[in-house]
């Protein structure tokens, strides 16, 4: 077990580490980005990357305060499910209510992968080779759907 200090220590270091890692690498449009905390530019939609000591995920997370506005940007996203799925390559799962770690009430779209831990740098490495080309893939799949949301909200 860690101390608190220490987790959290830990912690910095991977996201730091995959940060340094990220950002030789431009986004889909050509200019440098924040890849370990990306701005998608639209109010209520965000793209999230964990992982604790058990599992990984990354997710576009919408949190709109509305449900039925979050339930018509989910819908849009659901339009673009093919170009999505196209994009990242793989089946994600996607859910129109789900809870975020505060307990509100959000709808996400997203991966994990279990068997990892942040705490241990071993699986460092793992853990990079999960996020880098799914936040890629994000970036890439925004460039082409993000006016439509820009618009929309």
């Amino acid at each position: 077990m860690y101390s608190k200090e220490e987790a959290a220590r830990l912690r910095q270091q991977f996201w730091i580490s995959f940060g340094q890692y990220m950002k030789p690498v431009p986004s889909a449009s050509g200019s440098t980005v924040n890849w370990t905390n990306y701005k998608t530019g639209v109010k209520n939609i965000f793209f999230k990357m964990d992982v604790d000591g058990k599992k990984a995920f990354i997710s576009i997370q919408l949190s709109h305060p509305d449900a039925d506005i979050r339930h018509l940007i989910f819908e849009q996203f659901e339009e673009f499910k093919l170009l999505f799925t196209n994009t990242v390559n793989e089946e994600w799962d996607w859910i129109k209510d789900a809870t975020d770690d505060f307990g509100k009430t959000v709808s996400q779209i997203s991966i994990s992968i279990t068997g990892v831990s942040i705490f241990n740098k071993q699986h460092w490495p793992t853990l990079i080779s999960f996020f880098k080309p799914r936040i890629i893939a994000l970036d890439e799949f925004w460039d082409n759907v993000k006016p439509v949301f820009e618009d929309l909200v």
